[in-house]
């Protein structure tokens, strides 16, 4: 794995990690809450404002969810994290605010690659259970750019996710592992109008404004892990989490919250400490 920082050998998961998954698995559709931060119009009192939208939970990084229609070729099962994907459009504007509240970005092309770094929020609500998981943290986004090149983005993002990924097997072993091949089978796991959807016409622009009508379609679909157009609009977000909260509201009586916080200092429970609070 080419990586700018050495993975964790401790292979003990998160402790919020395996009912996390339990309850999200009870969805019938993962969607969550997903809160940036925007630049504040000119004469604001303030210079972020908040922006959310929902989104639909992609599985953890370097754990590639199996799916029988996708024809990706997988990693070797070298790693797991504990850092909950989502997939989204470059031209969407959460890609710019999460890199322009990291201060890394302030014209359009430099959100192009892979990069970002910004404060993020996600909300799951889980009808199933009673329960909310709230995950705050840092995203970074992931493009073709991760292998082949040596952008400042692409070594903040082997940087901080790379800390955060554990392996599961020998250490020599990883170097079957690609980042690209992982993001290429996230891309690959979506449906086929998933995928043709990043050949929508330009998100959030005029319909009067003349745009490429001989590669954006709505309602396009393809099965082309490879497809040019898509590929270029494609991006896979991870979110590196410093604080999860999960809050039990299925029994009025006995409700809690719980607070994971992590901390690289804490040897015990895969650095994460944990408090409970009143919900």
């Amino acid at each position: 794995m080419a990586s700018t920082a050495p993975a964790t050998s401790n292979p003990s998961p998160a402790p919020w990690k395996s009912l996390f998954n339990e309850h999200i698995s009870k969805m019938k559709s993962p969607e969550f809450v997903l809160g940036t931060l925007d630049s504040a119009p000119e004469g604001s009192p303030t210079p972020f404002v908040p922006r959310v939208r929902y989104c639909i939970f992609r599985g953890f990084w370097a754990e590639l969810p199996e799916n029988k229609h996708n024809d990706a070729e997988r990693n070797p099962r070298v790693y797991e994290s504990d850092c909950p994907t989502f997939t989204t459009d470059v031209r969407m504007e959460k890609v710019g605010q999460i890199f322009a509240s990291a201060g890394h970005a302030e014209k359009n092309d430099q959100t192009q690659g892979s990069g970002g770094g910004g404060p993020v929020e996600a909300v799951y609500w889980i009808t199933e259970t009673g329960t909310q998981w709230r995950i705050k943290g840092r995203a970074y986004v992931i493009a073709d750019d991760i292998e082949g090149t040596e952008s400042s983005g692409v070594r903040t993002v082997k940087s901080e996710v790379g800390k955060r990924m554990k392996f599961l097997a020998e250490p020599e072993k990883e170097r079957n592992w690609s980042w690209q091949k992982e993001l290429t089978g996230f891309f690959g796991n979506q449906s086929p109008g998933i995928k043709g959807s990043f050949k929508n016409p330009p998100p959030g622009q005029s319909t009067t404004k003349p745009y490429d009508k001989n590669n954006l379609e709505l309602g396009s679909k393809t099965d082309d892990l490879h497809d040019l157009v898509a590929r270029q609009n494609f991006r896979l977000v991870v979110i590196v989490p410093d604080s999860v909260e999960q809050t039990d509201l299925s029994d009025p009586a006995k409700s809690r919250r719980l607070r994971y916080t992590f901390d690289e200092s804490t040897q015990a429970n895969a650095g994460w400490r944990t408090e409970e609070l009143w919900p």
